[in-house]
């Protein structure tokens, strides 16, 4: 697979409601399909798409969304109707049930992003977990290191002193 296919595809994830999906219209593109045959085939089957596999965006999220989704504002021309988003388990249903052969391919690469980008979240949370041990410890052995550094300075300061001159007892005549 191309990489920058899964950078496309990485770019059309959006994570909404705390979960990571594409919405309708760019899941449409990428199985070869337009958005209203993807639609139509999902309410045929609508038994198939549960809450955590497809969701409909409500209008606040349509709002917030509308210059990425490029929708029109008015009521002539673009989308009439929110669009639906799908998790990673609805793009695999999506292509299940258009069964084209660019659906089913599509559907490899999408699942695919997916567990790259969780991957790709597990390391940086690995590696964010490894940092705060680093700056844990460092916190901890500044804390020790400060009494030595305390007592060094203290020790520098006593050899600053200028040296009492003690008096010379003269040997001899």
């Amino acid at each position: 697979m191309k990489q920058d296919t899964f950078t496309h595809i990485e770019g059309s994830i959006l994570t909404i409601r705390g979960q990571r999906v594409v919405l309708d219209y760019d899941l449409a593109r990428l199985y070869g399909v337009s958005t209203k045959r993807l639609n139509e085939q999902v309410k045929r089957n609508r038994d198939r798409f549960l809450e955590d596999f497809m969701f409909q965006l409500e209008a606040q999220e349509v709002a917030n969304l509308r210059s990425q989704i490029a929708t029109s504002n008015g009521p002539r021309g673009g989308r009439r109707y929110r669009p639906y988003v799908f998790t990673e388990h609805g793009a695999v249903m999506a292509a299940n049930i258009l069964s084209s052969k660019i659906a089913i391919y599509a559907s490899i690469v999408v699942v695919r992003t997916f567990i790259r980008m969780r991957t790709m979240l597990a390391e940086h949370r690995e590696l964010k977990r490894r940092l705060q041990d680093i700056e844990k410890r460092l916190a901890q052995g500044f804390a020790e290191h400060e009494q030595e550094l305390q007592e060094i300075r203290f020790l520098i300061s006593q050899l600053e002193r200028p040296i009492e001159q003690q008096k010379k007892t003269r040997l001899g005549f």
